[in-house]
């Protein structure tokens, strides 16, 4: 990609069957066998009452002795093989992201300027740490990007590599506990213009012991920008979507679901920033995350 790969606003506004079956209807024999079952041995066909102090079914559990880590990995500079420049700006980020992260509970370690290498190794070596007494996992990325990869300062490596490390048949100690991954980065080279709008401003009883769960469940991506777009960055504020998260973390992060932080910071990335660049084909543009959710229970930062 070009070495404007991730612009940089000089300015925020703001600043289908037989013999397949996956299709195939449920053979539900053997579960009304088992309901009617539980029928008999309950007296009752009410759902089984919760005790007060046990974590609530569609809830994941918070209460480990840790929140959990929090792993930062800030690319400032790259190699000019490359032909990526200096991301002025990210500093801001990273620095902000610390301390937000840290006033959630989490034990946060920032690494800058590294290699695809070092960015695989660090995130095979977190997979590998024992999460027993974490609630969850939490990775930041900051970097330049094109659509489904992630730059380190050498080139770029995708995306999928990095996150699979945490998949729940690699890293066991992390399996139904959620891996949120936040990525400010572009994904290609599309610009949003805008439109203008007229309005203004743990105890589940009914579950077999022996279930499954999918590798790729509780996983959670924020992206900066959806699909093919570029992401932007303010040199000296750092980037838009950084700035809102951080801001609403700061705000309700102890208090409000996961999703709902994050519609937040949607809603204020696209009212509250516009490009104001010289070059008028990059001014007065637009920006809106995209979150990309396999969580299975809501998320409350608390315990």
């Amino acid at each position: 990609m070009a070495d404007d790969q991730e612009r940089v606003a000089e300015q925020g506004a703001g600043d289908s069957a037989p013999p397949d079956a996956v299709d195939a209807k449920p053979d539900r024999s053997s579960f009304l066998s088992s309901l009617l079952t539980k029928k008999k041995k309950n007296g009752s066909t009410g759902p089984a009452r919760t005790p007060r102090d046990q974590v609530p079914v569609y809830q994941y559990n918070m209460n480990f002795e840790k929140v959990g880590k929090c792993v930062i990995i800030n690319n400032k500079n790259f190699d000019k093989v490359t032909g990526m420049g200096v991301r002025n700006g990210t500093d801001k980020d990273a620095e902000a992201l610390f301390k937000c992260f840290r006033s959630l509970g989490f034990d946060v370690v920032v690494y800058n300027d590294c290699t695809c290498a070092k960015m695989q190794d660090l995130l095979k070596r977190a997979s590998e740490e024992d999460h027993t007494n974490s609630a969850c996992f939490a990775c930041i990325l900051l970097s330049h990007g094109e659509e489904n990869l992630i730059y380190g300062k050498d080139g770029s490596t995708p995306i999928k590599d990095l996150t699979a490390h945490f998949r729940g048949d690699r890293c066991k100690t992390l399996l139904e506990k959620p891996k949120l991954f936040f990525i400010q980065a572009c994904r290609g080279t599309e610009l949003d213009d805008g439109i203008q709008a007229d309005s203004g401003p743990i105890g589940d009883t009914d579950v077999n012991p022996h279930y499954k769960i999918p590798v790729e469940a509780d996983f959670l991506f924020a992206y900066s920008t959806v699909p093919g777009y570029y992401s932007w960055r303010n040199p000296g504020t750092g980037s838009w979507f950084v700035q809102a998260l951080c801001s609403i973390l700061e705000k309700h992060g102890k208090e409000l679901e996961i999703m709902q932080i994050l519609t937040r910071v949607n809603y204020s990335v696209a009212r509250h920033f516009e490009s104001q660049c010289d070059d008028p084909r990059f001014n007065e543009k637009k920006q809106i995350p995209c979150v990309v959710s396999m969580l299975t229970k809501e998320l409350y930062f608390c315990k």
